[in-house]
């Protein structure tokens, strides 16, 4: 559903959290967060205040933010937009053989660090995603949290993009 800056700038910071939440997978806190900083001269200006807001959190609170994501090919609901994304990223048509590779590097991935791998679905497509996930089971624990919220900055300019076209 798209909206203005001007509204979103206006509206009762309810509706600008509920408006607004979505952009970070499952994490309305973010939006509340910076709620009260407005307005907004940009949709990157939102942006970069919502993405500082995530970094200057405590670790666990980003650490949940990882973990909000669902699994690539996972078994589990998601969200209207993980949908999109992932099936604009050819997920939703995979061969049993493909389902069971990213059914392994996601077990994988996993089991390394605590979180599910996160990466711009809109950005990359199954085989990209593919060869990302060894070159990434590679990092260090840092490295990849690093990452991951990298690739969810990522999704974000690209939801917020749609919400304010």
């Amino acid at each position: 559903m798209a909206t203005t800056l001007a509204h979103l700038n206006t509206c009762a910071a309810e509706e600008f959290v509920c408006l607004v939440g979505p952009v970070f997978e499952h994490s309305p806190w973010i939006a509340a967060a910076v709620a009260d900083a407005r307005p907004f001269a940009s949709r990157e200006i939102l942006h970069a205040a919502m993405c500082e807001t995530v970094r200057a959190a405590a670790e666990g609170r980003r650490l949940s933010l990882i973990r909000a994501h669902p699994d690539l090919v996972g078994r589990a609901i998601l969200t209207a937009e993980s949908n999109r994304e992932q099936a604009g990223a050819g997920l939703m048509q995979l061969t049993p053989e493909e389902t069971a590779l990213f059914d392994r590097y996601n077990s994988q991935y996993k089991a390394r660090f605590g979180f599910p791998f996160v990466i711009c679905a809109r950005k990359n497509k199954k085989d990209a995603i593919l060869r990302a996930f060894p070159e990434r089971l590679a990092h260090t624990r840092e490295e990849e949290i690093a990452a991951a919220l990298d690739q969810i900055f990522q999704i974000a300019t690209l939801r917020l993009a749609d919400l304010i076209p």
